[in-house]
C-alpha cells in the first residue's frame, strides 16, 4: 500500500449510565392531611410552583392565636411604658424610692421581651401555614405522585411525595480503566489549550448516535479497587430528553485527532525486541526494513509518527518472507480482502529473488 496521509481520530468508547444533574426529593415540613395535588404526573414544573395542599385550617387557627398573644403582649407593654414615664419626674424629685423606678423599668423590659418573643411565634407560625403549601424546590420533570388527596403525612415519613429531576441536562457517568488515564489527561490538557475541550459524543448501546455531545468534567481520585476502574464524569445537554436517568449508554471520548496522519495497518509492523519497523519496496521493487515509531492503534491502524513518508510503499501481507533487498512483486493490498490473484492468507509482497 502507498502511504497517504489522511484524517484520524483517535477515540475510545466506554459503557456508562445516565444520571440526572439535580434531584429534590418532595417532602413535607408540616403535618396534616392532603387536600390535593396540583400538577400534572411526569410534566414539567418551575422552581415555586406549588404541588401538593395540606389541610391549612389548623395552622391559620395557631396564626390567629398567636397575633392575638402579640397583641396582649404589645398592651402590657404599652402600660409598662406608660407607667415608666409616669414614675420618671417623681423619682428625680424624690417623691419615690429609687427602686420603685427600678422596679418600674425592669417590668418594662420584661413587656418588650415578651412582645419580641410573640412576635417570633407568630412568624414561626405563619411559617407553618406557609409550609401547608408545598413548592417545588427546583425546575425539572416530576414523577408519579406517592401520595393521594386524604393522605396523612408527616415530616419524619420515610417515602417522599414525589421527586423531581432536573433532565435538561444530564451527567453519563462512565468507567475508565486507571491504566488509561494518562491518555486522558493528555486529551484534556490539549483541549484546554485548544480551548475546545474534550469531545464525547454519546452512542445508544447499539453504537448508533443519539447526536448529542458532552463535554468532559472531571475523572475521579479513587480507584476502585475491584474493577480497576476511575468515575468519569460527563456532562450532556438534553434538551429534547432523550436521555432518561438510569439508562445505559456509551459515551464516545475522542483522544486525540489528526487532520494529515500517516498510518499503516497493524498487520505491516513488524517487531524485533523492543524495535518495530516496516518494509519498504523502492523503485525497482527491492524491500527495506525501516525503523519506525509508533503511536496510537486506531482501528487496528498505527499512527506513524516517524520513519515514513506521505508516498512510500509499505507491505502489508507476507512480512515473514521478507529479506533486505529482496526483489518482490507486489500487489495493490485491500483491507479485509487478499490480494489479487492469491489465496487467502498469501503474501501480497511475494519475492522473486533473495540477496543475502
Amino acid at each position: 500500500m502507498v502511504v497517504a496521509p489522511t484524517p484520524l481520530q483517535h477515540a475510545v468508547e466506554l459503557p456508562g449510565r445516565v444520571s440526572a444533574v439535580r434531584t429534590a426529593e418532595i417532602r413535607p415540613q408540616v403535618g396534616g392531611i392532603v387536600l390535593r395535588r396540583l400538577f400534572e404526573q411526569g410534566t414539567e414544573v418551575k422552581a415555586g410552583q406549588p404541588l401538593f395542599q395540606i389541610n391549612p385550617a389548623p395552622f391559620k387557627a395557631e396564626v390567629d392565636t398567636a397575633a392575638a398573644s402579640l397583641q396582649r403582649a404589645e398592651a402590657v407593654l404599652a402600660r409598662a411604658s406608660t407607667q415608666a414615664g409616669r414614675l420618671k419626674p417623681l423619682v428625680e424629685t424624690e417623691a419615690i424610692s429609687q427602686q420603685a423606678y427600678d422596679d418600674a423599668r425592669s417590668q418594662q423590659e420584661q413587656a418588650a421581651a415578651e412582645v419580641a418573643q410573640a412576635r417570633a411565634e407568630l412568624a414561626r407560625r405563619r411559617l407553618d401555614l406557609k409550609f401547608a403549601t408545598i413548592d417545588a424546590p427546583i425546575s425539572g420533570r416530576i414523577d408519579q405522585a406517592q401520595v393521594t388527596e386524604g393522605a396523612l403525612v408527616t415530616p419524619s415519613d420515610t417515602n417522599p411525595l414525589a421527586r423531581i429531576q432536573q433532565i435538561d441536562q444530564v451527567y453519563v457517568d462512565v468507567r475508565q480503566p486507571a491504566g488509561s488515564l494518562e491518555a486522558l489527561h493528555r486529551a484534556v490538557d490539549a483541549g484546554r489549550q485548544s480551548g475546545k475541550g474534550v469531545k464525547v459524543d454519546i452512542l445508544r448501546s447499539n453504537g448508533e448516535s443519539f447526536h448529542l455531545t458532552g463535554k468532559l468534567l472531571f475523572s475521579g481520585i479513587t480507584v476502585d479497587e475491584g474493577t480497576g476502574d476511575v468515575l468519569v464524569r460527563v456532562l450532556v445537554d438534553n434538551p429534547g430528553r432523550r436521555l432518561l436517568p438510569g439508562m445505559f449508554v456509551r459515551a464516545r471520548v475522542t483522544l486525540a485527532e489528526y487532520p494529515q496522519a500517516l498510518s499503516i495497518p497493524q498487520q505491516a509492523v513488524a517487531r524485533k525486541g523492543a524495535q518495530t519497523h516496516a518494509w519498504v519496496l523502492d523503485a525497482n521493487h527491492k524491500a527495506h526494513q525501516v525503523a519506525v515509531e509508533l503511536g496510537e492503534l486506531v482501528e487496528r491502524r498505527y499512527l506513524i509518527r516517524a520513519g515514513l513518508k506521505a508516498g512510500d510503499r509499505v507491505v502489508v501481507e507476507g512480512l515473514d518472507r521478507m529479506a533486505e533487498a529482496a526483489q518482490v512483486t507486489p500487489r495493490d493490498w485491500q483491507e479485509g480482502k487478499p490480494a489479487p490473484g492469491t489465496e487467502a492468507g498469501a503474501a501480497a509482497a511475494v519475492p522473486v529473488s533473495r540477496q543475502d
